[in-house]
């Protein structure tokens, strides 16, 4: 049986930016959010009924409680909500929208993408795909929407990100599976003055960490078989502490290196909104890069990790809360399984 060998931990942990790449699209706005998260919340407490650690999970992670999408729930359904949401607020008919990006790491169906779930509930006429960059999804998508808007290539482009994380995951894990949630945001981007848009944006990624977080199973290095089943290589498997420590270095290095090609400094940021992973991840790079902690948005406690869902989702809030304003620079960074990073400073 095919496996993912994990790579050394060592490597992981020390290999530099690398093949990261900084550039900038200007012209291009952000001309609305929405974002959707299902009713179900499970707190700590009622995992703890169930042999879970509460107080582990809250000192360790600083989550309180999730969402659950509850059964006949898809990926996509919840990027619908999070879409519907999303052109009200930017007063577009759906039947202008020209572009669906969707990332995913939970889509509906191998294939179909799950764009195209999308696209044919909304009833869209648009080209539609999908972006698996796991927990760095949205970063990558938003980057990948906001080239065909500056190229001339689409006029109205759909990004969203949601993840269905409690479908993938082994009930029976006590470290992982209190960590994630089920959420979706999505974002309309639209021509915009020059001044806005991705001031600069850095992408990266080291598949040699890639066993370090991973689904080895369902694929066709594994496909689903019976012994696949047995062994649980259909769920989410992680090195916590090796993914913990690359976690908080590469948070660092991507947002410096970001807001160094906007021609800042990350404390000149008017907003921070970090992958919500692990508030102890967020809460290093603050102190690492002496960010003000009153320009960060933490969500993480209500929404747990909610991969490609969690920057929209806290963008959405963000926004609903006044506190983005027109001209404000918001940097966002995501990180995750691949390994990829990424990181956009963003003129509002």
């Amino acid at each position: 049986m095919a496996t993912i060998t994990p790579a050394p931990h060592l490597h992981a942990m020390t290999r530099p930016l690398g093949n990261a790449s900084t550039r900038s699209l200007t012209g291009v706005a952000i001309a609305g959010v929405g974002s959707f998260a299902p009713a179900l919340i499970v707190r700590n407490e009622d995992l703890g009924a169930q042999g879970y650690d509460a107080d582990w999970i809250l000192q360790r992670t600083g989550i309180k409680e999730r969402r659950r999408a509850p059964d006949g729930m898809n990926t996509s359904d919840m990027g619908y909500e999070a879409a519907v949401r999303c052109l009200e607020a930017a007063e577009c008919d759906p039947a202008d929208v020209d572009l669906i990006v969707f990332a995913t790491m939970t889509p509906d169906t191998p294939m179909p993408s799950t764009a195209c779930h999308l696209q044919a509930r909304m009833g869209i006429a648009a080209p539609a795909f999908d972006i698996n960059a796991a927990c760095s999804g949205f970063v990558y998508a938003l980057v990948t929407g906001a080239q065909f808007v500056k190229s001339g290539g689409a006029r109205n482009a759909l990004v969203v990100g949601a993840d269905l994380m409690s479908r993938v995951l082994n009930p029976a894990d006590k470290i992982t599976f209190p960590l994630f949630g089920d959420g979706a945001g999505a974002v309309l981007l639209r021509s915009g003055h020059k001044k806005q848009g991705l001031i600069s944006y850095s992408l990266g990624a080291d598949g040699q960490g890639a066993g370090l977080l991973c689904t080895p199973g369902g694929g066709t290095r594994e496909p689903l078989s019976a012994a696949v089943l047995e062994g649980n290589r259909q769920y989410l498997q992680m090195e916590g502490k090796a993914v913990f420590k690359w976690a908080v270095r590469k948070v660092s290095e991507s947002i410096t290196q970001a807001a160094l090609e906007a021609g800042r400094t990350p404390d000149e940021m008017d907003l921070l909104i970090l992958h919500q992973a692990n508030v102890r991840i967020i809460d290093a790079a603050i102190q690492d890069l002496g960010i003000d902690r009153d320009k960060v948005v933490i969500n993480l406690d209500r929404y747990g990790n909610t991969s490609a869902g969690s920057i929209p989702l806290v963008l959405d809030e963000a926004q609903q809360a006044g506190r983005i304003a027109a001209g404000d620079l918001v940097l966002i960074c995501g990180f995750g399984a691949g390994l990829t990073w990424g990181s956009a400073v963003i003129q509002w």
